[in-house]
């Protein structure tokens, strides 16, 4: 199956960017920590970036509602290749800055930027391949993005390490400028073609109202009109409440997110030293497996996307039964061995669940909608990003690190019933 030279485009840029990601947080991370030598405030860079997504993702469907969303991307990077210039003067030996508040202020500006990167993308994979290939593009991506984590943090350490965080900064602005660049080629079939390069505006925006029927279901209904700034900001999450399958895998979405946060490498690390009696060499072994069976699982969808097609939702299902048995059974397990085979197994399960699951949520609105419906869940999981991070982090405190992966056993397998319940409304 071939896809538009688009897509292509699309997912070379993303992968680039996503890995000088990795790259730069480690990078700034480590120069925070050896200038401050406090962990306390090496841990503000992800709070900071956390905070600044948040943020972004609330005024993201502004920019959506006006804004061609290839022009967004491009804008993203080329904004983020800026700030890295400006950061690294500030860090470089002819300046060498060393205020960290101005190093958080780089950061929030460059997660804002960041903050409308990810919907954009997801709802241009269902304008750039068609409905036959939606979930092998998924499948494609998702097993990148794992690449991407899996080699990433490991080569990201050895880089700062060899090359210090200055030279790695400046690896990264290149970087952002190629993937701001690649960009540019990308064209959006579902837009008018652009006649230059500051045609950046979208379609006459349509107002999209979803009116619920007699049998609760909901239709959509649109007239020409103008919607004003508070209705395109409700309007990805009035979708993600009105819409019935949004509603349950919106649902599904927040549970997972609850239950995947215990394979943090934190709590993999006390885990390993509480539960198992290993030491650090351990964590990274068990690190990597997780990573590499994630890897393997994008593979498998990508390889089976036939068969899995024929019953996304089913897949989908024994993908979350899957996943959430084995957190159980990695939580009583005492075998080093076995916990490596074990987190190995998660990764088929855990892609499975979330390659179906995104497949599902892109067929569940018009391609119009589709960003804004992205950007209110983003903005909804990074919300719950720190909350169940606190969360987790004191009933391990409190309960113990082998309660909280039973826990988050429970929760996955609350997915599986919130999604068998919901059953008609997602396989519509």
């Amino acid at each position: 199956m071939k896809f538009r030279p688009s897509f292509y485009y699309l997912w070379s840029s993303q992968t680039l960017s996503n890995t000088v990601d990795v790259l730069y947080l480690v990078a700034l991370t480590t120069y925070v920590l050896n200038q401050t030598g406090s962990i306390i405030f090496a841990t503000l860079v992800p709070f900071f970036r956390v905070v600044a997504q948040m943020l972004s993702g609330l005024i993201a469907p502004l920019l959506i509602d006006r804004y061609r969303l290839t022009f967004l991307l491009t804008l993203a990077q080329g904004g983020q290749f800026l700030v890295f210039i400006a950061l690294g003067l500030y860090l470089s030996p002819w300046i060498s800055g060393a205020d960290t508040m101005f190093i958080y202020v780089f950061i929030a500006g460059l997660s804002f930027l960041d903050g409308w990167t990810s919907p954009a993308r997801n709802a241009l994979i269902p304008r750039l391949v068609d409905d036959s290939g939606l979930m092998k593009a998924n499948g494609l991506i998702g097993a990148t993005d794992q690449i991407v984590q899996f080699a990433g943090w490991a080569i990201s350490g050895v880089l700062v390490a060899a090359m210090g965080s200055f030279p790695v900064l400046v690896v990264v602005a290149v970087c952002y400028g190629i993937a701001a660049a690649i960009t540019v080629l990308i064209e959006d079939p579902t837009e008018a073609k652009q006649r230059n390069l500051f045609d950046v505006r979208t379609s006459v925006t349509k107002v999209r109202e979803l009116v619920g029927d007699k049998d609760g279901a909901s239709s959509e209904a649109s007239e020409e009109k103008e919607l004003s700034r508070w209705e395109i900001l409700k309007e990805g999450w009035v979708a993600l409440w009105r819409v019935p399958r949004l509603r349950a895998l919106t649902m599904m979405d927040i549970c997972d997110a609850l239950g995947g946060m215990v394979w943090v490498g934190a709590f993999i690390l006390v885990f390993v030293q509480d539960v198992l009696h290993q030491d650090e060499k351990w964590w990274g072994y068990i690190n990597a497996s997780y990573f590499a069976g994630a890897v393997l699982g994008g593979f498998i969808v990508v390889a089976l996307v036939k068969k899995f097609e024929k019953k996304v939702f089913l897949s989908m299902i024994v993908g979350m039964l899957g996943y959430g048995l084995l957190t159980a059974w990695f939580g009583l397990n005492q075998s080093t061995w076995l916990a490596l085979v074990i987190v190995f197994l998660t990764g088929p399960f855990s892609e499975l669940a979330a390659v179906t699951r995104r497949t599902l949520i892109q067929r569940s609105v018009n391609k119009d909608m589709l960003p804004k419906v992205f950007s209110a869940q983003s903005t909804l999981l990074s919300t719950l990003y720190g909350l169940s991070l606190l969360l987790m982090s004191g009933i391990a405190e409190w309960f113990g690190i082998v309660n909280m992966y039973l826990l988050a056993a429970l929760i996955s397998l609350i997915t599986v019933v919130i999604g068998w319940a919901n059953r008609k409304a997602i396989q519509l």
